[in-house]
C-alpha cells in the first residue's frame, strides 16, 4: 500500500507489541524517496498508541536512529532517553505516534558518526567535527515522515521536541504543527557539552542546569512535558 501524496512511501508489515512503556502498534514502511546518505536503511517504523486517524493535535515525536546510544549505551547524547521519554509519554497519554527514522548520525551514517567521535576526542564539538569531515551539520529530510503523518490520517500533531528545525521541516512540508511538547533529559558528564552545542550553536529549546552525576538511571532523566510552549 502506498500514500496518495507520498507514492514513495510503501507500507510493509504491522503488528501489536507490548514494550516496557506500553503496547504499541508497530509500522513498519519502506521509503522509496531520496535519503541523506546511501548507507543509511530504507526501512522506517511507527509506534502508535490509538486510534489516531482523523485526530488533531496527536502528540508525535520524530525520532532519528541512534544505534550508539539505544543499543550500546553511549553516554555522548541523550538520544535514548528522548526516544524512550517520548514512548513513555504517548503511552501515558493513551494517544499519540513516535516515528522511528533511519537517520543515523544526523544522517551522514554509522562509519561517518564514529570519525566524528574522533575527531570530538581531540577537542572538536559536534558541530566542528562534521565540518571537518565536509559533511553536513545535520543531513536530515522529513519528507519520509510527512508520508508517515499522511498514511497514518492524522490531521495535526504537538511536535515532541526542542529542535526548531523539524517544527520548520514540517510545515514546510505542509504538517500542521499546533504545538511544541519539550523533551528535555537531564545531561551526565559526557553528554553536557554535547546539549550545550543543541543549545548555543543549534538554537535547541534547553535550559541550563548542572549534569547530573556518572551513572545517573534513564529514568532520572527530566521530561518536561505538555508545556504550552510557542513553536516559533
Amino acid at each position: 500500500m502506498t500514500s496518495e501524496n507520498y507514492p514513495g512511501l510503501e507500507a510493509l508489515a504491522k503488528a501489536t507489541v507490548p514494550t516496557r512503556f506500553g503496547v504499541f502498534d508497530f509500522h513498519v514502511f519502506h521509503w522509496h524517496g531520496p535519503k541523506p546518505h546511501p548507507a543509511l536503511s530504507d526501512e522506517h517504523l511507527a509506534l502508535v498508541v490509538g486510534d489516531v486517524r482523523g485526530k488533531r493535535d496527536v502528540p508525535l515525536r520524530i525520532h532519528s536512529e541512534c544505534l550508539t546510544s539505544e543499543v550500546f549505551g553511549s553516554l555522548k547524547c541523550d538520544c535514548r532517553e528522548q526516544l524512550q521519554g517520548a514512548q513513555r509519554y504517548v503511552a501515558g497519554m493513551g494517544e499519540g505516534v513516535v516515528l522511528y527514522l533511519r537517520q543515523e548520525g544526523r544522517g551522514i551514517g554509522l562509519a561517518n558518526k564514529i570519525k566524528a567521535y574522533a575527531l570530538q576526542a581531540e577537542g572538536a564539538d559536534t558541530i566542528e567535527a562534521n565540518q571537518l569531515l565536509h559533511l553536513p551539520v545535520d543531513a536530515r529530510t522529513y519528507d519520509v515522515a510527512a508520508a508517515m503523518i499522511e498514511h497514518l490520517g492524522i490531521e495535526s500533531i504537538q511536535l515532541i521536541t526542542n529542535n526548531p528545525e523539524k517544527v520548520a521541516g514540517l510545515r514546510s512540508l505542509g504538517i500542521e504543527v499546533s504545538n511544541r511538547i519539550p523533551m528535555v533529559v537531564q545531561p551526565n558528564p559526557f553528554s553536557e557539552s554535547y546539549l550545550d552545542v543543541k543549545r548555543k550553536r543549534m538554537a535547541h529549546y534547553l535550559p541550563t542546569y548542572a549534569a547530573a552525576p556518572h551513572g545517573v538511571s534513564e529514568f532520572d532523566s527530566l521530561f518536561m512535558a505538555a508545556e504550552d510552549a510557542s513553536a516559533e
